[in-house]
């Protein structure tokens, strides 16, 4: 067994260890990454051959978390690690992103990532090393692949920047970011923000890709260590230059032509696109038989025809393929409370991109229960994202939640959670349903979510609207077009997707993913730039339809009123097996959550009406409340004994009214003034300094008579 191990000093004390040679030798390439306590295990493992009419990288990348790692049990029946939670598909989703571009662009072998969390510090956080940990197993193996990459955690913790903080020094951050990098280019962004400025972002990005060339650095020193420069010798793709160059030849000229028609519907678009190539095929049919004619091939080249032409237009021409100028918004236009049965609602559209989103507001009950390794708990605000396939005019099936649909509501739940009142009350679910799709639908459902947001009444600290930047560059950017609002073509065809969202005083969210080399930092500058002048252009269209929050929520969503009662009256309120709480719920119609939190108790109490809530209130301040002597109270007698009555002056405590208290004149027997049931005044006259116990009196509030002369 020969162990390697490389170190990289993060310069605060703390270091990573990278080791291979001891564990999963028999994967293509495997590491350990070492950081404190925290222990990551990646490997890689790639098919000898690709699949026949394979032409793209099947790349599967998976981040799986041990419960064991921190000492713990999974919850649930089976006592197994089950289904990827929504955290680790997120982690999957960083790494795949920063390593797919890196791949050559004719290697089509199956290859698997896989990322064990094998041991955890509870205060680390392991997604800043999953991409560090899968590229240095990719470093140590023989599968092509460009060259390192790592990713880091770049926080702004007290005006201060730091690489990979801890989970308790992250809680004070006003920037997190993870950024992946090359030695010499930014592959990867993705973070929050608390309204940073546009060179506040930039100057962490700058930061990030620091310490990321140290970490490149110690894996090519790594690959030499294990004889892993030269890669594997592969051939997965035939060609055939001379119906490449035919294709060209035939087709350039007319796609370009049709891109220029600059029409603005996507399907009729697509559809001329696609008759230039129909044309090719029949053409070039004629004469042939159909086992020398490879529609594989000719639909690769020609799809790098239409990129080519595509790019061109808008290099040359300043113009894109719905004829709009490169810093041009598409039309916009909203609507809100189109959902009478939802406690607020939205719809956005813009161009042919559309989302109807909803809000649901619950109360503590309804948050939901988080379980997973790192973090058990609840979260108060939650949006989900969904994609139909009827959006882009597919016909197949839906199954299940994908991976996109967990990121894309990532990154709009980030873009908005900041904006959530600190003291609000309710439990929020935002969801999203994606009706109509043609590029940044995530960005359609934080605009949404902004609308229906203040539809329902809740005070957002700032309207959030958020814009998918796109380019089209030459190599190097010698000649380069910054695109505001990208079409779902422009994705596709171009060089950088970079969503950015934010107020009017600053960036909530992003994500970033760059598909070339050398991108110079002028011109994510000038992206951001660009990118705030559309933001406040949908600021202005959203606050045409609603300007600021409602007032008040809609008549039918649940009224949350919080209160505050001394720990030590937690247990009179909730009462013996929970009698006293359960007996208020179904008289008033309220429900109640207690909790303990700062040694204080806090009672959630909701009700769809106002009279409900004023009744609870009522009881529980009744129970809480401290007997005072000389007080007078209405009370119930609720039951007589030979000695007195007992007599509940507030809600749970009763006070013995003693028969010689009743009345001035002397009685035989309690029954010849009270009954059971009746209500009357008394006064508080003396509580038992040591039980506790209430002596009350109703004489003391009855005129004294007169004395008898004789």
């Amino acid at each position: 067994m020969k162990v390697i191990e490389k170190i990289i000093d993060l310069g605060d004390g703390r270091s990573i260890t990278i080791e291979t040679g001891k564990l999963a030798k028999q994967a293509d390439g495997a590491v350990v990454v070492k950081m404190g306590k925290t222990m990551l295990l990646a490997t890689v493992v790639s098919s000898k051959d690709a699949k026949a009419d394979v032409d793209f990288m099947p790349l599967s990348v998976e981040y799986k978390e041990k419960y064991s790692a921190l000492g713990r049990f999974p919850g649930g029946f089976m006592k197994r690690e089950g289904r990827p939670s929504d955290y680790e598909i997120l982690i999957c989703r960083l790494v795949d992103r920063a390593l797919r571009p890196l791949f050559p662009a004719d290697y089509h072998a199956e290859t698997f990532v896989v990322i064990n969390l094998i041991s955890v510090d509870a205060n680390d956080m392991p997604d800043a090393l999953a991409g560090l940990a899968a590229s240095a197993a990719l470093a140590v193996s023989d599968v092509p692949f460009a060259e390192p990459i790592s990713e880091v955690r770049v926080a702004r913790i007290d005006g201060k920047m730091m690489i990979n903080p801890g989970r308790e020094e992250l809680a004070t951050a006003d920037l997190d970011m993870i950024i992946a990098a090359t030695m010499d280019n930014i592959m990867m962004v993705e973070g929050e923000m608390s309204e940073v400025s546009e060179a506040e972002m930039l100057e962490a990005i700058k930061f990030g890709h620091e310490a990321i060339k140290v970490q490149c650095q110690v894996q090519i020193e790594l690959a030499e260590l294990t004889g892993k420069t030269v890669k594997r010798e592969y051939c997965h793709e035939t060609n055939d230059e001379e119906l490449r160059q035919l294709i060209v030849d035939k087709t350039y000229a007319k796609v370009l032509a049709v891109a220029r028609l600059q029409n603005p519907n996507k399907h009729e678009r697509s559809a001329s696109f696609a008759a230039v190539k129909e044309e090719f095929i029949a053409e070039y049919s004629e004469g042939k038989e159909a086992s020398d004619i490879n529609k594989s091939l000719i639909g690769r080249y020609y799809h790098d025809v239409e990129k080519d032409a595509v790019r061109e237009m808008v290099l040359e021409d300043r113009v894109r393929l719905d004829g709009r100028k490169t810093n041009e918004i598409r039309p916009i236009w909203s609507e809100v409370d189109y959902l009478p049965g939802a406690h607020g609602s939205a719809i956005f559209t813009r161009g042919e991109t559309q989302s109807l989103t909803s809000v649901t507001l619950g109360t503590k009950l309804d948050e939901k229960l988080v379980d997973d390794v790192l973090y058990r708990g609840k979260e108060k605000f939650v949006l989900h994202y969904n994609f139909p396939s009827f959006s882009t005019g597919d016909a197949r099936p839906n199954r299940g939640i994908s991976r996109r649909e967990v990121g894309h509501g990532n990154l709009a739940f980030r873009a908005l959670k900041g904006m959530i009142p600190k003291d609000s009350p309710y439990a929020i679910r935002v969801v999203s349903d994606i009706l109509e799709s043609n590029g940044s639908s995530s960005m359609a459902t934080v605009c949404a979510g902004t609308l229906a947001l203040m539809d329902a009444g809740i005070k957002i600290k700032n309207p959030v609207t958020g814009i998918a930047m796109g380019l089209i560059s030459t190599k190097g950017a010698e000649k380069y077009a910054v695109l505001s609002d990208i079409l779902g073509d422009e994705d596709h065809l171009g060089d950088m997707d970079f969503k950015v969202t934010g107020t009017k005083d600053g960036i909530t969210a992003t994500q970033m993913d760059i598909k070339v080399d050398g991108l110079p930092y002028e011109v994510l500058a000038q992206a951001l730039d660009q990118a705030r002048e559309g933001r406040l252009h949908i600021l202005g269209k959203i606050e045409e339809t609603i300007a600021a929050p409602r007032e008040d929520l809609k008549p039918h969503a649940p009224r949350i009123v919080s209160m505050e009662i001394p720990k030590e009256m937690i247990g009179a309120v909730i009462g013996p097996g929970g009698k006293i709480i359960q007996e208020i719920q179904e008289s008033t119609g309220a429900v109640l959550v207690i909790e303990e939190i700062d040694n204080k108790g806090v009672i959630d109490i909701s009700a769809n009406n106002k009279e409900a809530i004023d009744a609870a209130l009522a009881r529980i301040k009744g129970i809480v409340a401290i007997p005072e002597v000389g007080e007078i109270y209405k009370g119930k007698v609720k039951s007589i004994v030979a000695f007195g009555a007992f007599v509940e002056v507030l809600p749970g405590k009763d006070g013995l009214l003693h028969i010689s208290e009743i009345e001035h004149r002397r009685l035989n027997t309690v029954d010849e003034v009270l009954k059971e049931g009746q209500i009357i005044e008394v006064k508080l006259i003396e509580v038992d300094a040591k039980s506790g116990k209430l002596k009350l009196s109703r004489k003391a509030l009855l005129p004294k008579p007169e004395k008898d002369e004789k």
